[in-house]
């Protein structure tokens, strides 16, 4: 199935936009101007206060059962009201009533399943984002688990088959082998055309992966080990999440013409609360930084800096542990990118109020949170090793394949290498256990995600990758006019995989692609 969508308008719409300063536009002819990616859609309601609301912390999920080998859990996707502004209900579609979802935790190479039961109104797919996954629990977009008996499906909607046979009647096991290392994933909507709604209305939660290495390492846990989902939101004037659909009918997907190139909130949440505030001692802590907006990226720093800078030490990236710390004063985080970070809190003198800001927002979307740091004496036994892992790199000179992957704007469509997205097709077919060269070349602002498995950056526009690019990424995030090149390897499952752009207005309007590993 292809969705075709009139991206001509995309044009038209485009002069606005640059008058509106939140977006630049590209032609098939060339670069119209620069900023940063989306429109900024208003809220209808006032904006909260900023920093007085205590930072949720997502709730731990408990196995309904276990064995020798597995960890089983159930999740329910339903409607739920969540208090996010005050005095004002959000309806929202959530993963077991909450936004965030609940966290879950794997331990590598103890096998995990998650039953999902879709008692939402729509379809819905599950993506299990940086999972090591076979491809039947993948999240392949067409991979439908239809609503339960009694709730309505979309109107005018019809599934279509794929290859992994997949729609589900109420109810679906993911199946994890966690055949990987430790690292910070999350998990999210994946519906072919609608997946910007569905992680808009509340469809997102964490689920971290542990590991013996990581756990021999001094590293701040338990309580100071904090995952933090980012997101930007804007509400209507009955407190509902405001989403510029071309059809609220959901038989059609897709944004209004204004919004195609992505959808900017005006309030930045934080685990689902506006602006949160986190009372912190004295300590390092461990931050679990994801960008879990549609569109929207940050730059973020700590303000005030501590005595000296380097206030953010990072220590892991999407795909887990780096083999050596990296200090930022700021760190650039694109859409379902993760950085693991620790803040060292015992530099700042007792009292101090200190603000996460994001230097790409103005205005409320400058703030992101704020850490009150405590006056009492706490122990903290915890450090940083100058080692944390040992990688191996990949060797891109003796890779089986080079493949080039186009992202562009083209006869008014979003396409990878000229063509929008259509299941089925696949645009490559590598070889499990062989290294091959991928080179991502962009004509705007696209954050690339490839699922199944981890790839290392080696190279931006022909030179060295960037200090936000160490380590193994599942998501990288390509600048207008770059070219990346990552060197990847496949294994363990054959089978049909994604690759994307993860602006989940690109992604739900065709900026997808097939590639099929295929046996060594």
């Amino acid at each position: 199935m292809s969705h075709k969508f009139s991206r001509r308008r995309l044009l038209g719409a485009g002069a606005a936009a640059a008058v509106a300063g939140s977006a630049w536009w590209l032609t098939d002819r060339g670069l119209l101007g620069q900023g940063e990616p989306g429109r900024l859609l208003s809220s209808q309601v006032p904006a909260p206060r900023p920093f007085q609301t205590l930072l949720p912390i997502p709730a731990m999920l408990t196995p309904t059962r276990t064995d020798e080998t597995t960890d089983y859990y159930e999740i329910t996707q339903r409607p739920a009201m969540l208090d996010i502004l005050p005095g004002l209900p959000t309806p929202a579609w959530t993963y077991h009533g909450s936004f965030p979802g609940p966290t879950i935790r794997s331990r590598s190479g103890r096998r995990t399943v998650v039953r999902h039961r879709n008692e939402l109104p729509q379809p819905v797919v599950v993506h299990l984002h940086g999972g090591h996954t076979p491809a039947d629990s993948d999240g392949y977009p067409a991979d439908l688990i239809m609503p339960v008996a009694g709730a309505a499906a979309s109107p005018r909607f019809s599934p279509h088959g794929h290859g992994h046979g997949a729609t589900a009647d109420g109810q679906r096991d993911y199946v994890y082998p966690m055949r990987q290392r430790a690292a910070t994933l999350w998990y999210h909507d994946h519906r072919h055309g609608y997946t910007g709604l569905a992680v808009w209305q509340g469809l997102a939660g964490f689920h971290l992966v542990h590991d013996a290495e990581e756990d021999a390492l001094p590293l701040p846990r338990g309580e100071r080990d904090i995952p933090l989902m980012i997101t930007d939101r804007s509400f209507a004037a009955d407190g509902s999440f405001r989403y510029p659909l071309t059809d609220p009918r959901l038989g059609v997907p897709g944004v209004t013409d204004a919004y195609m190139n992505g959808v900017l909130g005006d309030t930045i949440l934080v685990n689902g609360a506006p602006w949160p505030l986190l009372n912190v001692d004295r300590a390092r802590y461990r931050l679990r930084l994801l960008n879990a907006s549609n569109t929207r990226r940050y730059r973020i720093e700590l303000d005030p800096q501590p005595p000296g800078g380097d206030a953010l030490i990072q220590i892991g990236s999407d795909g887990g542990l780096l083999e050596r710390p990296i200090t930022h004063d700021t760190l650039e985080i694109a859409p379902a990118e993760r950085f693991d970070i620790v803040v060292d809190f015992s530099r700042y003198r007792p009292g101090t109020q200190v603000r996460l800001v994001n230097h790409l927002g103005s205005g409320p979307t400058a703030h992101v949170m704020r850490f009150d740091v405590s006056g009492a004496t706490v122990h903290d036994d915890t450090a940083v090793p100058e080692r944390l892992s040992h990688i191996i790199p990949l060797d891109a000179a003796a890779a089986a394949v080079t493949r080039t992957f186009h992202f562009q704007l083209r006869s008014g469509d979003w396409t990878i290498n000229g063509h929008p997205y259509q299941p089925g097709r696949p645009l490559a077919r590598p070889r499990l256990g062989a290294t091959e060269r991928w080179r991502l070349i962009s004509d705007f602002h696209h954050p690339v995600h490839v699922h199944l498995d981890p790839f290392q950056v080696i190279s931006r526009n022909n030179g060295a990758p960037s200090r936000y690019d160490h380590g193994w990424k599942d998501t990288v995030d390509l600048r207008p006019s770059e070219a990346v090149e990552i060197a990847v390897r496949f294994t363990d499952y054959t089978g049909t995989f994604m690759l994307h752009c993860h602006n989940l207005e690109h992604e739900d309007m065709a900026m997808m692609a097939d590639f099929t590993t295929t046996p060594r």
